[in-house]
């Protein structure tokens, strides 16, 4: 494993079927929540949108994300947390590998092959 990619066992997780190009992301699914590991290329900026409740955690790369009106850039190691039905947007300034953890247990659906 390099510093670039998840662990094989978390690539083997169902592909989270994402309208993006350029995201990719891998489901594991609990009975209440949803938890997608994100490789995503440096494709600037997200247009603004909300859902339920998130949390994540940066793991490489630099991103800015802005919650409600505030903008932050993110680091590894820093950590973020989005209230349900916050309008929020993202700007990926390079590569980045997140962590997220949505409330909503079907917030992504699995690609299907």
């Amino acid at each position: 494993m390099s510093n670039s990619e998840f662990p094989q066992f978390i690539m083997n997780l169902p592909r989270a079927d994402i309208p993006f190009k350029g995201v990719t992301g891998w489901i594991a699914q609990t009975p209440e929540t949803q938890v997608v590991f994100f490789d995503i290329e440096p494709v600037g900026r997200i247009a603004p949108h909300s859902h339920g409740e998130q949390w994540g955690t940066v793991i490489e790369g630099e991103m800015e994300l802005t919650i409600g009106n505030e903008t932050k850039r993110y680091r590894p190691g820093d950590s973020y947390h989005i209230p349900p039905n916050v309008v929020h947007s993202a700007n990926f300034l390079s590569r980045v590998r997140v962590i997220d953890v949505f409330a909503d247990r079907d917030r992504y659906k699995a690609k299907t092959r």
